[in-house]
């Protein structure tokens, strides 16, 4: 304790302990959960990470081929294997993020029974590891094929970045209703598996946005995946410029499930553990 210039004891200022508690509670908890999901989701089966790595290329290296058999070049480019890449890897980072987070309370339910783990740590730790592994394996995956291929091209890393952060926030704003909705109603687990395998045919993985018919730009052009790979591929095409993306759209898909699911798990998520 310090004196002041007239002798008086001067009381040190108040620090935020509560607050700052609050917080290390939080990060140690997710910590310790991205920890857990780790040693469960890749540590169990031999190669756990490397399969991380190993199904996104076998699909892009099957797609790459199949497409080169019918077509003399692709829409993009002169690389079969970087015009399916910049699409699938969108649209992986979406719907991974989105699984993973809807069944982060149902992975840790045991767990969410003690005080200082709550429901916002479990999705937090899924969110931030899942964004983690899934970016580093798009980084080894691109870069591996402009390397391997030899590709000469001008990279836009903020549209790159932008595009997949878009993906990693909408997957864990529709994740966050999921978590909601999986466990409110357990059919539509099966339903969202169900309604999700034909977004690899309408997001933009194998075609690009100008080269539908009219009616198909009209249908498709309210699938907001689409226009997250309209984005990607603008960072490694620097001739190709869409302008059918809508930012207001985008926006809208992330703020509104977002907001939902928050709402709709701080309300219920007693519940829902009681269930």
């Amino acid at each position: 304790m310090t004196s002041s210039a007239d002798g008086h004891p001067m009381r040190p200022f108040p620090t935020p302990i509560a607050k700052r508690s609050l917080f290390g509670e939080a990060a140690r908890s997710i910590s310790a959960l991205i920890l857990r999901e780790m040693s469960t989701r890749y540590g169990r089966t031999p190669g756990g990470y490397i399969w991380a790595l190993l199904e996104p290329v076998g699909m892009i290296i099957i797609l790459g081929f199949a497409w080169s058999l019918v077509a003399k070049t692709p829409t993009l480019g002169t690389s079969f294997f970087l015009f399916k890449a910049t699409g699938f890897l969108v649209l992986q980072m979406f719907l991974i993020t989105a699984n993973q987070v809807g069944r982060a309370m149902k992975f840790s339910r045991a767990l969410l029974f003690y005080p200082r783990v709550t429901w916002l740590d479990a999705v937090l730790a899924r969110f931030f590891l899942n964004i983690l592994v899934t970016t580093l394996v798009t980084a080894i995956i691109l870069t591996g094929i402009i390397h391997f291929e030899e590709i000469r091209t001008v990279l836009d890393f903020v549209d790159i970045f932008l595009a997949m952060t878009l993906a990693a926030l909408m997957g864990l704003s529709v994740g966050m209703l999921n978590c909601y909705l999986f466990q409110r109603i357990p059919v539509w687990e099966q339903v969202w598996a169900i309604s999700t395998r034909p977004m690899f045919l309408i997001s933009g993985v194998i075609f690009i946005y100008e080269d539908l018919p009219r009616v198909g730009q009209d249908v498709l052009w309210y699938n907001p995946i689409l226009h997250i790979t309209g984005i990607m591929r603008d960072g490694f095409y620097p001739l190709y410029h869409p302008t059918y993306i809508s930012w207001l759209y985008l926006g809208i898909w992330i703020i509104a499930p977002l907001l939902a699911g928050l709402l709709l798990l701080r309300q219920y998520h007693r519940d829902l553990l009681n269930k």
